[in-house]
């Protein structure tokens, strides 16, 4: 009797404890041993601009001529026109003290003051710059050119802690870090299966990234997040929407279950 009670002890308790693998909840493992010597990081990353991205472009220069350009908000994109392919478009660009904000087009250009439309898209910010840059540099010799993505945004769903659209102000941001943001995976989120699907050169792709294994997470071409980046984290299938029926029994089961295994531990301890 004494064994039959011991192995239902046993039994119930791993079971509760068979729900969730540690194994499977630990991120980048074996991490310390792939990278105890120092490994070189992909330094070829670029953030590429895309078409309805919204741009801060920098000038300077001691030229007081060429900065006005910059400080009368109408002559940025001023008015309306049709782009190449014969659709319209309306500026939407505004100026603060040589700091313009451009949108890109449809058809990926944007309408620069002095120099006119200029390719964006498919550009890095530093490409597109010196393109500026150079083009502005036939009339006046000290100009400089900085610009910048202000409108970076990913959007993260699935079983973390704060699911939603994220808005970031830099041009660097990872998986790990977009994950960080939304609080973390909830424990019920499989590590091992995390998408991401992005939109790119009018094409879809989707990436699968197992966050427990390093290799996974650093080699994937989807580690470094591009503007608009989806991110959905699966849920393990025995989690339910709460309040469903699956999701009531599996409750119920767990608490009768946790009642058994404390049932059969006092009897144990009773026969003893």
């Amino acid at each position: 009797m004494k064994k039959i009670l011991f192995f239902l002890a046993v039994a119930a308790t791993a079971f509760m404890t068979s729900c969730v693998n540690n194994k499977e909840m630990i991120y980048l493992q074996g991490a310390d041993s792939i990278y105890a010597k120092s490994v070189a990081i992909n330094k070829d990353f670029q953030l590429l601009i895309q078409s309805d991205d919204q741009l801060a472009i920098s000038i300077t220069s001691r030229d007081a001529a060429l900065i006005n350009q910059f400080n009368n908000s109408i002559l940025v994109g001023s008015g309306g026109g049709s782009s190449p392919n014969g659709s319209t478009y309306t500026s939407q660009a505004m100026t603060q003290s040589g700091l313009s904000y451009f949108y890109v087009y449809q058809d990926g250009y944007i309408d620069f003051p002095i120099i006119g439309r200029v390719k964006a898209a498919g550009r890095t910010v530093d490409q597109l710059a010196e393109d500026i840059r150079q083009k502005l540099a036939k009339d006046v010799n000290d100009v400089q050119v900085s610009t910048k993505i202000m409108s970076f945004k990913i959007t993260v769903l699935g079983d973390v802690k704060t699911p939603g659209t994220q808005s970031y102000t830099g041009q660097r941001l990872t998986l790990l870090e977009a994950l960080g943001r939304a609080g973390d995976l909830n424990a019920s989120a499989i590590r091992t299966n995390v998408m991401v699907i992005r939109e790119e050169n009018g094409k879809r792709t989707s990436y699968k990234i197992d966050l427990t294994n390093p290799e996974s997470v650093f080699n994937s071409p989807a580690y470094y997040m591009q503007q608009n980046d989806l991110i959905y984290v699966e849920s393990n299938k025995s989690v339910k929407v709460k309040g469903s029926t699956s999701y009531t029994y599996l409750t119920v089961t767990g608490t009768l279950v946790s009642m058994l295994a404390s049932i059969v531990s006092l009897i144990i301890a009773l026969t003893n």
